[in-house]
C-alpha cells in the first residue's frame, strides 16, 4: 500500500475545519490593518535563497528540496530551481520583478500556503508544512523604516493570537544591529568561541569558521551552557540602531502589548536586521514558537532591487493548530438538517428543498430515497443534524412537511413557506 511520504501528512475534516478558522480569522485581521494578499510560486530559481536566507544557513545547506529544470535540448543546461522554504524572498523578488514601489505608500502584503524543507518530522514540524505570512516593505521616503511599521506588524500579531484564543502566548523581542554592527559582533563571537569551539557539536564548529551568529541556532543541549557564556549582540549595537529598538518598545508599551526582552533571539536567516521577534506558546512543548520574524532593510539591495527596508513575520500554521487542539478548541458545523426522502421519485423532491433551504443559509444533508424511515432517522442522527425533513409523496403534493427535533424527538407539520425560518429558529 502506497503511504503519504514521512514528514507530510492528510489533513482530514474534521480538523480541516480549524485550519479554516484559522486561516478566516487571519483574512479578517490582516483586512483591518489593510494587508493585501499575494501569492507567489511553489518553487523559485535556487540563487533566490542562496542569496538572501544565506548559503551557510542550514535551510540552504542542509534542508532545501532541490531539482534540475531539464533543458529544452539535452545538450542544454537546466536551470536549478528550489521548493519554497520561506516565502519572504519569493516575497521582495516579486517586489522588485513588479516594480512595486512605484504604488503608493509602503505595501502591506500577506500570503498563506505550502513551505518545504527536508528535516527530521517532529511534533509541530513536517517537511511540507503551512505558514501564514505578511511583509510590509517599500522605499525609504515611504516610512519602511520606520519603529511605527514594527510596532504595527507586532500589534497586529498579539490581535491575531487573541482572536484566536491563544491564552499565555509571550512576545520576545531582540535587536540584531545592522549591517555596521554584524562584522564587529561577529569577531567578537570569533574570539570567543576559539578557546571552547572543540568542545561543540560538529554543525557549531564549522559555523564558528564560516557564520559565527548562526551557533545560537544551535539546541544541542551540552552546547548551551558555552552558549549562554557568549557575548550578546546588545552591546554592539549603534546609537541608531538603540534608539529605534527603543523606539519600538516605547509603542508597544503604549499600545498595550507586552513583550520581554531576549538578547539571545537571533533568527536562523541572513537577511535579518534590527527588530527580531518570536511569539512563543509553552503548550508545544520543546518546538514551543508559533510564530517569528523580524527587519529585513537590506534584502532588496541583495536581490538587485532598489532600496526597500522592510518587515515580516510567518506563522506556522500546524503548530498554531495544535496549540488550539491542546487547549480543546472546536470549531465547524454540524448539519442544521437531514431531508430523508421516502419512495421512488423523492430524491428528485428533495434535492430541489435542499437547494431552496441553502439559499436559506441551512447547511443541508440529503438522505436517499432507497432508504426506509428507520435507516433515514438513524443516518440523520449520525451526521449531528438537529432535525430531519420527512419528505414522502403526500408531502411533496401538499407541501407540508414533518419537521423533526431529532434530540427531543418532537414532530410538527410545518408548510414549506415557513420551513426555512422554523430550522433558523431551532424550533
Amino acid at each position: 500500500m502506497i503511504k503519504a511520504v514521512r514528514g507530510t501528512r492528510d489533513l482530514l475534516p474534521p480538523q480541516t475545519e480549524l485550519w479554516n478558522f484559522v486561516e478566516q480569522t487571519a483574512r479578517e485581521v490582516f483586512r483591518g490593518y489593510h494587508f493585501q494578499e499575494i501569492r507567489t510560486p511553489v518553487f523559485e530559481d535556487l540563487a533566490l535563497f542562496q542569496r538572501s536566507v544565506g548559503e551557510e544557513t542550514d535551510i540552504v545547506s542542509k534542508e532545501m528540496y532541490t531539482f534540475e529544470d531539464r533543458g529544452r535540448a539535452a545538450s542544454e543546461p537546466g536551470q536549478r530551481l528550489a521548493l519554497r522554504p520561506e516565502n519572504t524572498a519569493g516575497v521582495v523578488r516579486a517586489y522588485i520583478e513588479h516594480k512595486l514601489w512605484e504604488r503608493p505608500g509602503v505595501q502591506k502584503l500577506y500570503y498563506m500556503g505550502p513551505q518545504f524543507r527536508r528535516e527530521r518530522p517532529q511534533k509541530g514540524r513536517y517537511r511540507q508544512f503551512y505558514q501564514i505570512g505578511a511583509e510590509v516593505i517599500g522605499p525609504p521616503s515611504a516610512g519602511s523604516e520606520s519603529p511605527a511599521r514594527d510596532a504595527e506588524v507586532l500589534t497586529m500579531l498579539a490581535d491575531l493570537l487573541d482572536r484566536l484564543a491563544i491564552e499565555n502566548w509571550i512576545l520576545e523581542l531582540n535587536s540584531v544591529g545592522c549591517a555596521q554592527d554584524r562584522p564587529r559582533y561577529n569577531e567578537a563571537l570569533r574570539q570567543a568561541l576559539a578557546p571552547v569551539v572543540d568542545k561543540m557539536c560538529a554543525d557549531c564548529q564549522r559555523r564558528a569558521v564560516t557564520n559565527p551568529l548562526r551557533v545560537f541556532d544551535c539546541k544541542v543541549p551540552q552546547d548551551q551552557p558555552i552558549i549562554a557564556t557568549l557575548p550578546r549582540i546588545s552591546q554592539f549595537l549603534d546609537q541608531g540602531c538603540r534608539t529605534h529598538f527603543a523606539q519600538v518598545q516605547e509603542i508597544l508599551q503604549g499600545a498595550g502589548v507586552p513583550f520581554t526582552l531576549n538578547d539571545r533571539l537571533v533568527r536562523g536567516l541572513d537577511y535579518y536586521t534590527r527588530t527580531a521577534f518570536e511569539f512563543t506558546h509553552g503548550a508545544l512543548g520543546a518546538q514551543n514558537a508559533i510564530l517569528g520574524g523580524g527587519r529585513y532593510d537590506g534584502l532588496s539591495e541583495a536581490l538587485g532591487g532598489p532600496p526597500a527596508p522592510g518587515i515580516g513575520f510567518a506563522i506556522g500554521e500546524d503548530r498554531v493548530v495544535l496549540a488550539l487542539e491542546d487547549a480543546g478548541r472546536q470549531v465547524g458545523r454540524a448539519a442544521d438538517v437531514y431531508i430523508a426522502p421516502l419512495g421512488a421519485g423523492m430524491d428528485t423532491q428533495a434535492a430541489r428543498l435542499g437547494r431552496e433551504l441553502r439559499r436559506a443559509g441551512i447547511v443541508v444533508e440529503l438522505g436517499d430515497e432507497s432508504f426506509r424511515l428507520k435507516k433515514s432517522l438513524e443516518t440523520a442522527a449520525k451526521t449531528s443534524a438537529r432535525f430531519a425533513v420527512i419528505l414522502g409523496e403526500n408531502e411533496a403534493q401538499s407541501d407540508v412537511f414533518a419537521l423533526k427535533h431529532l434530540a427531543s424527538g418532537e414532530q410538527v407539520a410545518v408548510p414549506r413557506a415557513e420551513l426555512a425560518a422554523r430550522i433558523k429558529a431551532g424550533s
